[in-house]
C-alpha cells in the first residue's frame, strides 16, 4: 500500500531522536519510497493524458479523486523524506557542536565491524558506515564551517556545555590513549585506564570525544 514505506521512515527518524548515536542510514527504502513517487508521477500522467490538458474536475469525479489520492501520496512521501533526512542531519549537526569527530568514529566503527563480520564469517565484508556519502560529505563541509565560525573566537569556546560546572575539578578516566595535553596547571599524558583528578575545562572536549570517561 502507498504510503508504508514512508511511515517506516518515520518511525526510524523517531527512534533516531531518542538513540545518542546515528543509526545506519536506510538506503534500500529511501530509494523504495522515491521510485514510489515517481511511480505516483506516471500514474497521473497516464491518468490526464487522454484529456490532453483539458481535464474539468467537476465533470468527471472518479478521475479527480484519483488525481487527488494520487496527490496527496506524492506529497505525503516527500515529507516522510524530507523528516527523516531533517532528523538525521539535525543529530549529525549536534555531535558536530559537541566536538565528536564523526567521519572519524564511523571510521572506528567500520573497522570493528569489518573485522567482527570477517572472523565470525570468513568473507569479505564491505561498507558499514551508519552515513550515506552524502551524509559524510555534509559533515565535512559543516565541520569546516563550524570550524571557521570558532576561528573568530579563540578564547571562547562555542562549544562548550551551557550549563555551569557542579565541581571545578572532577576525577576522570582514560579511555583510550590520547598523548599529551596542555592544562591550566601544566602537561598531563594520558594514556588508557589511567585516572586524573583535572579541572573540568581542561577535558570536557576529550569526555564529549569519548576519551575519558567521568567519575562519579
Amino acid at each position: 500500500m502507498y504510503g508504508e514505506l514512508g511511515n517506516k521512515l518515520v518511525q526510524h527518524a523517531k527512534r533516531t531522536q531518542s538513540l545518542a548515536h546515528l543509526p545506519p542510514y536506510q538506503t534500500e527504502m529511501v530509494r523504495a519510497v522515491t521510485r514510489e513517487v515517481r511511480d505516483l508521477d506516471k500514474d497521473v500522467s497516464a491518468i490526464l493524458e487522454p484529456f490532453a490538458g483539458s481535464f474539468d474536475p467537476s465533470t468527471d469525479a472518479p478521475t479527480a479523486c484519483a488525481l487527488i489520492v494520487n496527490h496527496m501520496c506524492m506529497k505525503r512521501n516527500k515529507r516522510c523524506l524530507l523528516a527523516y533526512h531533517r532528523v538525521r542531519s539535525d543529530k549529525l549537526e549536534e555531535m558536530c557542536w559537541r566536538g565528536i569527530d564523526v567521519l572519524e568514529r564511523q571510521q572506528q566503527q567500520s573497522g570493528k565491524n569489518g573485522a567482527e563480520g570477517s572472523a565470525s564469517l570468513g568473507a569479505e565484508v564491505g561498507n558499514t558506515s551508519s552515513l550515506s556519502p552524502e551524509e559524510e560529505e555534509y559533515v565535512r563541509q559543516y565541520s569546516d564551517l563550524l570550524a571557521a565560525y570558532k576561528g573568530q573566537w579563540t578564547d571562547i569556546d562555542l562549544t562548550g556545555s551551557l550549563e555551569p560546572p557542579r565541581d571545578l575539578f572532577i576525577d576522570v578516566r582514560v579511555l583510550k590513549d590520547a598523548g599529551e595535553i596542555q592544562t591550566e596547571y601544566g602537561a598531563i599524558t594520558l594514556t588508557k585506564n589511567s585516572q586524573f583528578y583535572v579541572r573540568q575545562g581542561d577535558v570536557e572536549r576529550l569526555i564529549a570525544q569519548g576519551y575519558l570517561q567521568r567519575l562519579c
